[in-house]
């Protein structure tokens, strides 16, 4: 049996510290595909699962922005051939037969399983994963790109698209991180206003050279909240107009208190998005071909994942880190 070795970026157990250790693999089992990755993406849904009391998976590789190569198929797999390239995204497997699955929104099904978390995750020189739970990679996408599509474009993509708003309305976003900027760019290529929202001077400077308003937005359509700091929701409602929307999406385990009295005499919607349809997914990866969607990546080494994490967790990184292999 061949074992291939590999180095991952591991979480020994909840709360520890994120290290850089060597791993072996096996030969992939029924069902199963092992890659060896391009490029994977830092998404703040990895310090949200590195920050929980309990894990259901422990050690965990972190991870689930990857791009790889097929290098090995287990049995029963059909559809991929060694050399295809394919992603990793944080939605693993699901029943197939829910309401939810049925109604092409399996990233509700309550018996999902989600890479990085619930699965062995990207972040990796090697991947092993089922092969029902990969997705197409378009060839002409350079993975380091291509990376960040895999969650912050397509949960920024689909945020927007559960906002429901038409060309020439408005929209604000809070956070202005790796999700912020590229939902800005969705959202000016759908003809909508948008306004960006950051405690990052540097950051706003950055959104304003893209095309957004960075004054105290009012009076929106929408607001979508990406950042996970419960401070920006209630500034988030405070900007909407009569029959808003709210979109939440940053993750986050503390409470926010909900102003029911406007809530209600103003008819604002509240509405929880998290990651989109599939195929949201292949129109982002289909905007970034036409260049239209252009994520802003720094590429780094493996070994410097620990620290680009401490980065994001304090808010210090622009654009979306991607490790490199």
């Amino acid at each position: 049996m061949r074992s291939t070795h590999s180095r991952a970026a591991v979480l020994a157990h909840a709360r520890g510290p994120v290290t850089v250790e060597s791993l072996h693999f096996g030969e992939p089992a029924a069902g199963e595909i092992l890659l060896r990755m391009e490029a994977c993406g830092l998404c703040h849904s990895d310090l949200f699962v590195a920050g929980l009391e309990k894990l259901p998976l422990a050690p965990l590789t972190l991870g689930h922005e990857g791009i790889g190569r097929v290098v090995a198929v287990g049995p029963g797999v059909a559809g991929w051939a060694l050399g295809d390239r394919a992603g990793i995204t944080f939605l693993g497997t699901t029943c197939g037969v829910c309401e939810w699955c049925a109604a092409g929104r399996e990233r509700f099904c309550p018996k999902q399983t989600n890479f990085g978390y619930t699965l062995q995750g990207a972040l990796g020189d090697y991947a092993l994963a089922p092969a029902s739970a990969l997705v197409r990679v378009p060839e002409r996408l350079p993975a380091a790109g291509a990376a960040p599509l895999c969650c912050a474009g397509w949960t920024a993509y689909g945020a927007l698209r559960e906002a429901a708003l038409s060309p020439g309305q408005s929209v604000a976003l809070f956070g202005y991180g790796g999700l912020g900027h590229l939902a800005l760019q969705i959202a000016l290529h759908q003809g909508l206003r948008a306004a960006v929202c950051d405690p990052s001077e540097e950051k706003l400077s950055l959104a304003r050279a893209a095309g957004a308003d960075t004054g105290a937005p009012r009076n929106m359509d929408a607001a979508i909240v990406f950042t996970a700091a419960p401070a920006a929701i209630p500034q988030a409602f405070r900007a909407l107009r009569r029959n808003g929307t709210l979109i939440l999406v940053g993750l986050a385990v503390a409470s926010y208190e909900l102003p029911l009295v406007d809530t209600v005499l103003k008819g604002i919607t509240i509405r929880g998005s998290y990651l989109g349809s599939r195929d949201d997914l292949a129109a982002v990866f289909a905007l970034a071909g036409q260049g239209i969607l252009r994520p802003h990546v720094h590429t780094h080494a493996l070994e410097e994942a620990p620290a680009l994490l401490d980065l994001m967790r304090r808010g210090e990184l622009s654009g979306r880190a991607v490790i490199a292999f």
